[in-house]
């Protein structure tokens, strides 16, 4: 995300956007890919009750990093 719009609610309007959506798609889970160190992110994620469910080991931008999967149940 863009430095200009950190700490002004973006995320929270995104992520609940997309939320809203897939509820309204009937969808069941909702999941995500990121990797560990993004510390305003995953508060992001757990805010709205994603929950860790795999990580390990990978490799981006010719770097190793640890992949996290999230996951939220739709109710």
């Amino acid at each position: 995300m863009s430095d200009s719009l950190r700490g002004k609610g973006a995320g929270n309007l995104l992520i609940q956007t997309a939320i809203d959506f897939c509820r309204k798609k009937d969808y069941r889970c909702i999941f995500l890919w990121t990797f560990e160190g993004l510390h305003a992110a995953k508060h992001l994620y757990e805010k709205y009750d994603f929950q860790l469910v795999e990580q390990h080991k990978g490799r981006q931008w010719g770097k190793v990093v640890e992949e996290q999967r999230f996951e939220l149940a739709i109710k």
